[in-house]
């Protein structure tokens, strides 16, 4: 059975922790790609330069195959992990979860970092909208006129969406398949009279 749903936030949320002076500013976001990671970073280094850390995990793909945590400073395992381990026990992908530290004087510990990055990071989680997405690849369909009808019957039985479209000389579809069904949906298409190929242009 291939699983192609993952659940994510729908939105930017916030959160705030406290300890001994120290505040721990927390901040999430839905992700698809690293280059989207380096930007908000920046951002929000930016913004809070005054901050003495700025700790960070993200987490991307269907089974979190790609990932990072960072402590910035802190000791090793102490902001990064305790973040990352938020976004695993929430079952969470495609997002990025960010702590700022601001230093309140007064030295937490060890344990004592790992329990405030913990409750920064799930402060943020809990203000978020989580939401089920649904893994979807693109295929494009090259077919003969004569086999429009029996495309479009077969696109309306399966609930396909069209994403593109383009009747000329050659006439080429663009439709979105969810990942469980795209075996299945290319059989069914390649069996159509009239259809000359059909290539996933996007995963």
């Amino acid at each position: 059975m291939i699983i192609d749903t993952y659940q994510t936030i729908a939105l930017p949320a916030e959160g705030l922790y406290k300890e001994k002076g120290s505040r721990f500013l927390s901040f999430a976001y839905p992700i698809d790609n690293e280059d989207a990671i380096k930007s908000i970073l920046a951002g929000i280094r930016k913004e809070h330069f005054p901050a003495r850390h700025c700790c960070y995990a993200w987490s991307l793909g269907i089974d979190q195959e790609r990932y990072r945590i960072n402590d910035d400073g802190e000791p090793s395992g102490t902001a990064g992990r305790p973040i990352f381990g938020q976004i695993k026990s929430n079952q969470l992908t495609n997002i990025l979860l960010v702590v700022v530290r601001y230093f309140g004087g007064t030295l937490l510990g060890v344990s004592g970092l790992i329990h405030a990055y913990r409750q920064a990071a799930g402060e943020a989680i809990s203000n978020a909208v989580l939401v089920t997405r649904i893994v979807e690849s693109q295929v494009e369909i090259f077919f003969d006129y004569t086999a429009m009808n029996s495309l479009m019957q077969l696109i309306k039985e399966e609930q396909l969406e069209i994403v593109n479209s383009q009747f000329n000389l050659q006439c080429v579809i663009t439709i979105k398949v969810r990942s469980a069904r795209l075996e299945a949906i290319e059989t069914k298409i390649l069996k159509t009279k009239g259809i000359l190929d059909c290539k996933i242009v996007q995963e």
